[in-house]
């Protein structure tokens, strides 16, 4: 605990739907103990040959792979056989190719980091922590492991939002890591990029919190400042929606995500003070239905509620990266899943519990060193190798599940805003028009909810 003194800051980046095979598994060709790719690793969509994994993964998938619970614990089946056939049986006049991608992943060349395929996130497993074995805390969707991550239970759901927002089923008032440092009067923020899922939380739309919700111009600014004001803990969310969308999450633009990544490490890395104290992770939220080849082991349910599953198996296995001077680079092969850095976090600022899973989780504590460890990390990286063209603008002409349930928990948070009547009604006409009003909509009900959320706190 002493080592983990010298971190005053715990920034975490926390993205979408990619597996540890599909990102980080080529890492294996640097170190031989790191459990990643392989072509004895493969699946079959019940026509030969079989699908194998391969380097050259799409910059932009064709379509989403599924990933609700029953499709993540059918992908499980004969040792995470079923990933493809899964795929399949979804898209069924898919092409072998786009069938492909579900096995294919991003790979590093060992002896030219310039050519890795993924600049931005590479660069930092080359430099800094990879843990190899960080699961998704549920095999299940987006909000369930974003509930773990933020409060270590999802009170016995897995299910995602469709159409209007049902509160006697997406109900979550536990308690999270944002109560627990309010108890213990330590600052925190949530930086987004255009709508937080942290609003899923109940306790998140009272005003005192809600404010300390920012659009990340602001994270920008604040990492600019004094380290000294910078808040101890704080949880980046992308932008889930287009056409800026940059969450990783299939079939957005994967560079997106590469040029969010470099960005939030650049602004911390500028600034001396704040790099010198701060453990920066990046996480990704659960799989989205891409393959990885080692089996979840048994989880600890968080508690009672067992109303949608069981909660008693991790998820697929995710990226996770460490980034801190603290801390040495190489892999961690440990057993971590979401609720790992919550109890890291509970530890550190001693704060109340949070949950049977998160009470027992393994953590990294241990792992910090006194003294920096890590004192040749790069100034800054680049998100964009020179032989990519531009980022494109995303063409999705429709919401994804996702983010349809996103449009769902903004109509709630529109429910207990201070709008007009008639505002809302033109609002709900316009967004028959298509995707963009639709996003439209949902920035303008943030902004409504926030504006009142600010005016009921100053009253």
């Amino acid at each position: 605990m002493a080592a983990l003194q010298q971190i005053k800051h715990i920034i975490v980046l926390f993205l979408e739907n990619r597996s540890f095979d599909h990102m980080l598994g080529t890492f294996n060709g640097i170190y031989k103990t790191l459990e990643g790719v392989s072509p004895n690793h493969q699946n079959s969509d019940g026509s030969p040959p079989a699908y194998t994994q391969v380097p050259g993964a799409a910059r932009v998938l064709a379509n989403d792979p599924f990933h609700e619970n029953s499709d993540v614990l059918e992908q499980l089946r004969d040792n995470n056989g079923r990933f493809v056939e899964n795929y399949a049986s979804h898209y069924p006049s898919s092409s072998r190719e786009e069938r492909a991608e579900i096995l294919k992943y991003h790979a590093i060349d060992v002896n030219d980091p310039t050519k890795d395929a993924l600049p931005a996130l590479h660069t930092l497993a080359r430099n800094f922590t990879i843990c190899d074995h960080w699961f998704a805390s549920v095999p299940g969707p987006t909000w369930t492991n974003r509930l773990f991550a933020m409060s270590g239970t999802s009170l016995g759901r897995v299910k995602m939002a469709n159409g209007l927002f049902d509160l006697n089923l997406h109900w979550y008032d536990q308690k999270t890591i944002f109560d627990r440092l309010n108890e213990r009067n330590i600052d925190w923020r949530v930086y987004y990029g255009d709508f937080p899922l942290s609003f899923l939380l109940v306790h998140q739309w009272e005003p005192k919190n809600a404010v300390r919700h920012l659009p990340m111009n602001q994270f920008h600014l604040d990492t600019n400042g004094d380290a000294d004001k910078f808040p101890p803990f704080c949880f980046i969310e992308p932008s889930y929606l287009p056409p800026g969308a940059n969450d990783d999450h299939p079939p957005h633009d994967i560079l997106e995500g590469e040029a969010l990544i470099a960005s939030v490490y650049n602004a911390i890395r500028a600034n001396d003070p704040l790099w010198e104290s701060t453990l920066f992770v990046i996480l990704f939220d659960e799989h989205g239905g891409l393959y990885d080849h080692v089996s979840p082991p048994a989880a600890i349910p968080p508690d009672l509620h067992q109303e949608e599953y069981t909660f008693d198996r991790f998820g697929v296995r995710v990226p996770a990266l460490l980034i801190s001077r603290f801390l040495k680079s190489g892999v961690l092969s440990e057993t971590f899943d979401h609720t790992s850095l919550l109890r890291l976090a509970v530890e550190k600022w001693d704060l109340g519990p949070l949950g049977n899973r998160t009470s027992q989780a393994h953590t990294f504590i241990d792992k910090f060193s006194p003294t920096p460890v890590n004192t040749s990390a790069p100034k800054a990286i680049s998100s964009v190798p020179a032989s990519i063209s531009p980022i494109r603008p995303s063409s999705q002409i429709r919401l994804s599940d996702h983010q349809l349930a996103l449009f769902a928990l903004s109509h709630a948070l529109e429910a207990m805003s201070d709008v007009q009547p008639n505002v809302i009604a033109t609002r709900a006409a316009n967004v028959l028009s298509g995707i963009h009003s639709q996003v439209d909509a949902m920035v303008d009900r943030l902004e409504d909810f926030l504006t009142h959320s600010k005016a009921k706190l100053n009253a």
